[in-house]
């Protein structure tokens, strides 16, 4: 997923790969195969290659060791990954222990409201592994219209839906078009 992040995000602020390979000291040939996925860059590349993009290193290296399936690249996944955000918290919390089980969790969210109910439990934890890729049916953290919602991943032949369990919760439908971003995955809950 890195080199198709890197790939998308070069093109999206209209930069050669010679001005890449120049600000990161590697050759054109080198950065084809990472944006062709054959290779990965060192930790090293990809800072010098987000500093010579003009972006943070760190949400673009949530990335790094993702795969991508037919699916995620029909929705464009790269046009909904966050690499120039990061998420705000308006109040700050505590410290949640993480499970060994959940290597990848990047953070505690703990759900507000009953819209997830009865998969999610009002005022449980859930554990998000950011900028990670997700299948249909999964269910993730999202950014939409400047909210930060929890909710259920549809992928159709007509574009995205953000579906609650509560049935009273009204469907968010998405164009892929749609400005949206997939803040992180849910991998699990402090309930689990």
């Amino acid at each position: 997923m890195i080199g198709e992040m890197i790939s998308y995000i070069r093109k999206e602020h209209k930069l050669t790969k010679a001005e890449i390979a120049r600000g990161t000291n590697i050759n054109t040939g080198h950065l084809t195969h990472i944006e062709k996925g054959e290779r990965n860059p060192s930790h090293k590349v990809l800072r010098n290659m987000c500093k010579t993009m003009g972006i943070p290193y760190r949400p673009l290296m949530y990335t790094y060791d993702k795969e991508l399936t037919e699916e995620h690249l029909s929705y464009k996944i790269e046009s909904h990954i966050p690499y120039k955000q990061i998420p705000t918290f308006d109040t700050l919390g505590s410290l949640i222990d993480c499970p060994a089980n959940m290597p990848g969790a990047s953070i505690a969210v703990k759900i507000t409201d009953a819209a997830m109910e009865p998969k999610l439990k009002q005022d449980s934890y859930v554990y998000i592994e950011f900028n990670t890729p997700l299948d249909n049916r999964d269910i993730g953290l999202f950014c939409y219209q400047d909210k930060m919602l929890i909710r259920r991943f549809i992928v159709r032949k007509d574009g995205v839906v953000l579906r609650a369990e509560d049935k009273n919760v009204a469907d968010i439908f998405l164009d892929r078009k749609d400005n949206f971003y997939i803040v992180g995955k849910v991998i699990g809950t402090n309930l689990d």
